[in-house]
């Protein structure tokens, strides 16, 4: 009797050993088959000879430029009053601020976010979260502007052009963006009447979208 126990109890100890070795094998297996994460292109996008990197470079960098960073509010009237924005102020942390614009020339103008992470910052230390670029019916006043994506001058990059820079975009004749397998950033670039409106690019951010309108 004795012997017979410990030969059902070697048979079951193997039994768990096979079992192991075969969960084992299989989560390998299934790490091994999982796709590495895909590292997303961060296009830069310049005005002059600022070059900003969204998600990157800091609210403070096109400050130093010389660019005037305004900020609109509205009040409980609905009236939108607008100021030039305080380098210095405090920016609550992890948080999303939109309503800012950025003149580049007379006509020509950026719509700009910025985010904070863990800490409060300076509004200067920010993080440029968005950038979209506006150009106008002026096409003197856009090449004035001096605004290049991806080193790309804005009188170069024709639709036909941006179809060949960015081929993994999708769209139309009046727009071509990102494909939705980035999931970190979003771009986009315009036409209309087969000239160049708008550029967007955006970085996205898990905050609190409530940190500023």
């Amino acid at each position: 009797m004795k012997k017979h126990a410990v030969l059902r109890l070697a048979a079951l100890a193997l039994a768990l050993l096979l079992a192991l070795a075969a969960a084992g094998c299989s989560d390998s297996s299934s790490a091994s088959s999982s796709e590495p994460e895909v590292e997303e292109p961060l296009y830069p996008l310049s005005i002059g000879d600022t070059e900003i990197l969204v998600g990157e470079t800091k609210l403070g960098t096109l400050l130093d430029a010389g660019f005037e960073v305004t900020w609109s509010e509205m009040d409980a009237n609905n009236q939108i009053t607008q100021h030039t924005v305080d380098p210095s102020e405090m920016l609550e942390p992890m948080s999303y601020y939109s309503g800012g614009s950025v003149w580049i020339t007379e006509h020509v103008f950026a719509h700009i976010a910025f985010v904070t992470e863990e800490e409060a910052v300076p509004l200067g230390e920010a993080v440029i979260a968005r950038l979209e670029v506006n150009f106008s019916y002026d096409d003197e006043d856009n090449r004035a502007a001096g605004v290049k994506f991806n080193g790309i001058p804005y009188e170069e990059l024709t639709r036909e052009k941006a179809g060949d820079v960015f081929p993994d975009f999708t769209g139309d004749d009046n727009m071509w963006f990102s494909p939705a397998s980035m999931r970190n950033y979003d771009y986009g670039v315009y036409y209309s009447n087969g000239s160049l409106s708008k550029i967007t690019v955006e970085c996205e951010y898990d905050v609190d979208w409530n940190g500023g309108n």
